[in-house]
């Protein structure tokens, strides 16, 4: 009896356990199977094209077979050429699916086995229809390299997710599983894509240009549901992301308008009438002040014996300036938000996505798409200089006011910066050669509040009026950053009036003026600086933001306007420098 009852609950205990462990492995025709052939089989082998008289579209007409009998032996992978094709060597001419389509992967094929091996269950009345098959290589591959890679990479691994290999990608992340292999509801990586566009789970945000369009979404559900195949030895890298031209109407055309109604509005057509005034940007009633600065001529440049001199800044050359006003501070937030952040969608080159007949001028001029992060980085608004903007959209800052307004604006050319920041004075700062007075005059590293920028025009002014212009935040100007720039106005000679570098590269462009993170040798009138691509190194977006330089905290800008107007061509191309590709 003992041994009778022991050899029954052997016989029970190993029943179950054989059950337990078979039964994660049973394999799900409708998850798994149906998938499988709707994508790889289905298109040859169907009422309407029955290759080899073989049709897959029911079990019935499966286990019947075509000219080479059945091909589907229920209980037997061996005998059902259903599995056996596609285990073949693909210089085989049986091999299913052929070489030219895409074999089957190895996983797919041991699927197609144990499917078998279990009896081929397949619900009686169930009949398969014709579905793309997504590949890897030619549809997931660039839709994770151009939206996901530059946030999910293994230097940057948002969520703890990494994309960068097939391990990676079905191993990591906060709410792993972020791959499961024909089970969407389980798969964080599609369902994050599906959210609502203002979802903070929605992936990728709406800020990195999500959500997803619904073709790609649908190219990640078919991989998904067809089993997720990351072909081994593929590394994916981030990369920029392809986009359709936009037809983007701030052109040559919308300039001419804008050059008419300023050529209509300004009434000073002599230095002589030319005053320091104030006003207020039309659109929002923010006020600022443009000093007038009459023309003249002075020594651009640092000579050789002046402290903390580098060799960029000379040699000295004498230059001539034309009448001009410029901005008595720098441009704070209050001016430029309201420019920088709207609720009008916009693309990436700063046109909007719908674009109506009765569209003003002022909503017609590029504008920034919504900032990834909080721009101010806590630093303070209201009546704080705003920052980290590209050289591209201070320019475009200066067409939406000048538009607004009548008013010719744009950025200092670098003669210009230095001739209003030198204030008629040849010493180092336009208070003298002693930096120990720099505390009265400038924000800079030795006194800056909590190590950041402080409110505009609270420090004393230059003898022409312009506050923080050495100080507080360095500024734009209109030129392209040349080392030898001194050698180049040398070589001029008499040509040096209005002259500036025009930009044929993204970078270096020049900004001048020093910082509340700099020392005072920063803060001299000569001193120059070139912009590189690492001012904007922490942006995630692929492109890289033409609007933003989340890495230069310590950059913004001030508005000069010209007395004289100049022609179209010259005005577009103050406005549109250049600068936006990268």
């Amino acid at each position: 009896m003992r041994l009778k009852y022991s050899l029954v609950i052997a016989t029970f205990i190993s029943t179950c356990v054989s059950t337990y462990a078979e039964t994660p492995d049973v394999v799900d025709f409708q998850k798994q199977i149906k998938p499988l052939l709707e994508s790889a089989c289905v298109h040859c082998h169907s009422e309407k094209s029955s290759k080899g008289d073989l049709i897959l579209t029911t079990l019935e007409a499966a286990v019947k077979g075509g000219e080479n009998g059945t091909s589907l032996v229920p209980g037997n992978p061996e005998k059902s050429p259903l599995y056996s094709t596609t285990i073949l060597s693909e210089s085989e001419d049986d091999v299913m699916p052929p070489k030219k389509e895409g074999l089957l992967a190895k996983e797919q094929s041991e699927l197609l086995k144990r499917w078998i091996q279990q009896g081929a269950k397949w619900p009686a009345g169930e009949k398969l229809v014709q579905k793309p098959r997504i590949d890897f290589v030619k549809h997931i591959q660039p839709i994770l390299e151009e939206n996901c890679l530059s946030c999910h990479n293994p230097d940057k691994a948002k969520g703890d997710l990494v994309l960068s290999t097939k391990k990676e990608a079905f191993t990591t992340g906060e709410n792993q599983p972020s791959i499961v292999a024909y089970d969407l509801e389980k798969s964080a990586l599609y369902k994050s894509t599906t959210l609502a566009a203002d979802d903070d789970d929605l992936m990728p945000p709406k800020k990195s240009g999500g959500p997803l369009k619904k073709e790609q979404i649908e190219l990640l559900r078919g991989w998904i549901e067809q089993g997720a195949i990351w072909p081994e030895g593929i590394t994916l890298k981030a990369k920029e992301k392809s986009s359709a031209p936009t037809n983007n109407p701030d052109n040559m055309e919308l300039v001419k308008k804008i050059h008419a109604f300023i050529v209509q509005t300004s009434k000073e057509k002599a230095e002589a009438e030319m005053k320091t005034y104030d006003t207020k940007v039309p659109k929002t009633g923010i006020p600022f002040s443009m000093i007038a600065i009459k023309s003249g001529e002075f020594l651009m440049g640092s000579p050789a014996d002046e402290g903390k001199r580098k060799e960029d800044e000379g040699p000295q050359v004498k230059v001539k300036i034309k009448p001009f006003w410029m901005g008595a501070r720098e441009v704070t937030w209050d001016e430029y938000l309201p420019f920088m952040i709207t609720d009008v969608g916009r693309n990436k080159d700063g046109s909007k996505q719908k674009m109506n007949a009765a569209d003003a001028i002022t909503e017609i001029i590029s504008q920034p798409t919504t900032p990834y992060t909080e721009m101010s980085f806590g630093m303070g608004t209201d009546g704080y200089p705003a920052i980290c903007m590209t050289q591209h959209a201070a320019n475009k800052y200066c067409q939406w006011l000048s538009a607004q307004t009548g008013h010719f604006y744009r950025l200092p050319t670098e003669q210009e910066w230095e001739y209003a920041a030198r204030a008629g004075t040849t010493t180092a700062y336009y208070f003298g050669n002693d930096a120990a007075q720099l505390k009265e005059h400038e924000w800079y590293y030795d006194n800056a509040p909590n190590f950041q920028y402080s409110l505009v025009g609270k420090k004393k002014p230059n003898p022409w009026g312009l506050y923080d212009i050495l100080g507080n935040v360095c500024e734009w100007t209109m030129d392209q950053y040349t080392p030898d720039y001194y050698k180049t106005l040398t070589s001029l000679r008499d040509k040096t009036t209005d002259f500036y570098v025009k930009s044929k590269t993204p970078y270096p462009h020049t900004a001048r003026g020093g910082s509340y993170d700099d020392d005072p040798e920063l803060l001299r009138a000569s001193a120059r600086r070139g912009s590189n691509s690492e001012w904007k190194q922490q942006d995630p977006q692929l492109p890289k933001s033409i609007w933003y330089l989340t890495d230069a905290k310590f950059l913004g800008f001030r508005i000069v306007r010209s007395l004289e107007i100049p022609s179209v061509e010259e005005m577009f191309y103050y406005w549109n420098n250049g600068v936006a590709k990268e």
